[in-house]
């Protein structure tokens, strides 16, 4: 088995990640996945425990351009997609691009945006592209939006609607460290050690190479099949109104994919699908009122659903 070249881009941005982020090596490694999928990622918890960080330090890890946005209600659609101005020495209107035109996007509690506000993410992070007084701007590429995002039950936050929920790869929960990894952040913390102090550890080029050798990689029909059959599970679910998409589904595969890459392997197993289900799944279901009454998540219905579930024997399976 020949080592994929884009695991050696994957272990160059994780080492990165983490001379900040200390004692998640599984959330860095996910956090990477969703990088080298191209796929957007939503990174939830309560204030304080480096979600910001997380997204920060993904975005200084890369070459390119990266902006940041700080979601607030007084944000302006605008302001992310850009705006057409009337040049009167000109006399023609011209395009002013918005923040999100750049590689990487950090979209800082996305959900204290207003609805309006966040609704001028949906075209880009589905299409990669802006449509602005019916002009369409494409973005960068490759192009990735890291959102960070405090508990709906907080003040002064709005929900994300299902259709925006529905094009991120992956929802993260960062949960708060050990004893040991706390101290070691809090000494970071004194020694001055911030995401600024990363540079970039892999080029634009070789990003766009990793990107396109993850989407190529091997994966057995039996395993499509099971992704499939996950995702269509949840469908009929009594605990949930609404099961995974079909954007669900591709998901499951695109971040096997990358998961086998991160392992150095050239092939996707079922278990790979099995460790990404979760984080790829949860995020898409919608409980009964029944369901969110009771102390039942969707990540439990996700677990329920793998334990229901038959993986397949595959050739190359583990």
């Amino acid at each position: 088995m020949t080592e994929p070249a884009a695991t050696r881009v994957a272990a160059r941005i994780i080492e990165n990640v983490q001379r900040i982020i200390r004692g998640k090596p599984e959330l860095v490694r996910q956090a990477v996945a969703g990088l080298l999928a191209e796929g957007h990622l939503l990174i939830e918890d309560v204030p304080g425990l480096g979600k910001t960080s997380l997204a920060r330090c993904l975005a200084r890890s890369v070459g390119g351009t990266w902006r940041r946005i700080q979601f607030t209600p007084d944000l302006l659609p605008g302001d992310i997609t850009g705006v057409t101005v009337y040049q009167p020495g000109d006399q023609r209107f011209v395009f002013h691009p918005g923040a999100v035109f750049a590689n990487v996007v950090v979209a800082d509690e996305i959900n204290r945006g207003t609805p309006k506000t966040q609704s001028a993410l949906l075209e880009v992070m589905a299409e990669g592209q802006v449509t602005v007084d019916t002009e369409t701007h494409p973005v960068p590429r490759p192009f990735l939006v890291v959102a960070t995002q405090n508990p709906i039950e907080l003040e002064g936050t709005y929900r994300l609607p299902e259709a925006q929920l529905d094009r991120f790869l992956m929802r993260l929960a960062v949960g708060y460290p050990d004893l040991e990894s706390e101290v070691r952040v809090v000494l970071g913390d004194r020694a001055g050690e911030t995401p600024d102090d990363l540079r970039p550890v892999v080029d634009l080029g070789a990003l766009r190479v990793a990107i396109a050798e993850v989407r190529a990689l091997h994966v057995e029909d039996l395993v499509v099949e099971y992704a499939v059959r996950l995702a269509a599970a949840t469908r009929g679910h009594p605990a949930l109104r609404f099961g995974a998409s079909v954007r669900g589904s591709v998901a499951l595969v695109r971040a096997g994919q990358a998961f086998a890459v991160i392992d150095g392997r050239d092939f996707v197993t079922p278990d790979d699908i099995k460790d990404v289900a979760v984080p790829v799944l949860a995020h898409r279901l919608v409980l009964t009122p029944e369901a969110e009454l009771g102390t039942r998540s969707t990540g439990d219905i996700v677990t329920e659903v793998l334990s229901s579930t038959a993986a397949p024997l595959t050739a190359r399976g583990r």
